[in-house]
């Protein structure tokens, strides 16, 4: 009875690095340069949905967007880049453009 070995062709020492890879939730070390400053976008779930959903027409619902940034990583990244960068429309953060100037309001 012959049996086979079952070869992909891989090396055992193959590594795939999943940051180069770009895999969500895979996040990269934290360095402070102007280059990795919105390195945490990788990481948002928003980029991996439909973007018109973060950017409704006036009047339109922001639930769904709402409800993705409830579960995403970078939420507070995202927040703190609409405010420092004075972002005036969208959903960042889970805030519309409205509570972003709220929360601004209130925090000075």
């Amino acid at each position: 009875m012959t049996t086979s070995h079952y070869r992909s062709g891989v090396p055992e020492d193959w590594f795939v690095d999943p940051v180069n890879l770009g895999v969500p939730g895979v996040r990269r070390p934290a360095v402070e340069d102007e280059e990795n400053a919105l390195a945490w976008q990788t990481d948002a779930l928003c980029a991996q949905t439909d973007p018109e959903a973060f950017f409704p027409e006036k009047g339109g619902s922001t639930r769904d967007a709402k409800r993705v940034c409830t579960t995403c990583d970078v939420r507070t990244e995202c927040l703190e880049y609409a405010l420092a960068n004075d972002e005036r429309f969208g959903i960042w953060g889970g805030l519309s453009e409205r509570e972003r100037r709220k929360l601004k309001r209130r925090a000075s």
